[in-house]
């Protein structure tokens, strides 16, 4: 993985986009030594940048007077362009209009392909109660642009299904687009006692999987609940079409 550029887009706020980026990033950092550059766009829960150990940089497109500037987008894709290695960047729901009209406004997909940059989208759709608005924003990120994207489907809400009990990639929704799909990764409800408390505790302390590891407040049973839950979307992330 030389030279992408993974941008996390979904217009409904915490459907998981932070959660994403931290995934694709440790994946990332982990595959061999290609420079790994992370920004967060996000104007009211930074929370990506808090992640120390992967020196995220926050990219301020807010202005004094507590609007977003889209022209302060300019600061980011610059970043992007002058150095070669993989970038990832958090998107909030705040920020999630803006960028993307940035985006396609200044056609900064086609500037960042032209530069020698795959780039890629990664959309999150949840279940339960948040299908409906994930997946009308799945549709438009998908009609939006021409980039590959890669679906992550997020559990924790419930399960990807309509109330006919039909899964949200055997509806209709998603094979009209399906296409543009270049990898799934599910992100699987485990049991919230035991392996959600766990993975819990690492992101509320804003910990890679390294520093789990590494860690002395975290038993060995709680480091092997975390193992499997990496072990588990690491695997995935293999299997999409880069």
């Amino acid at each position: 993985m030389q030279n992408t550029v993974h941008f996390i887009l979904q217009g409904k706020g915490g459907i998981g986009k932070t959660l994403v980026s931290t995934i694709l990033a440790q994946w990332l950092a982990g595959k061999d030594e290609t420079p790994l550059r992370c920004y967060d766009t996000d104007q009211e829960n930074a929370t990506f940048s808090r992640y120390k150990a992967m020196g995220v940089k926050h990219v301020p497109v807010m202005t004094d007077s507590r609007t977003i500037d889209p022209k302060r987008f300019d600061a980011l894709m610059i970043d992007i362009l002058e150095e070669d290695g993989n970038c990832v960047v958090d998107n909030g729901a705040n920020t999630f209009s803006p960028l993307m009209g940035y985006l396609i406004e200044n056609d900064c997909f086609a500037l960042l392909q032209e530069s020698g940059r795959k780039v890629y989208i990664h959309t999150i759709v949840g279940g339960g109660d948040t299908l409906h608005d994930t997946a009308m924003g799945f549709v438009s990120t998908a009609k939006a642009t021409t980039v590959p994207l890669v679906l992550w489907e997020n559990e924790h809400f419930g399960l990807l299904q309509s109330a006919a009990g039909k899964q949200f990639n055997e509806s209709q929704t998603y094979a009209d687009n399906s296409a543009r799909v270049c990898g799934r990764v599910v992100l699987s409800a485990r049991n919230n006692d035991t392996f959600g408390a766990d993975i819990k505790k690492m992101n509320t302390a804003r910990l890679t999987f390294d520093e789990v590891r590494a860690s002395d407040k975290f038993n060995v049973m709680e480091k092997q609940r975390v193992k499997v839950v990496f072990r588990d979307l690491f695997e995935q992330l293999d299997k999409v079409q880069w």
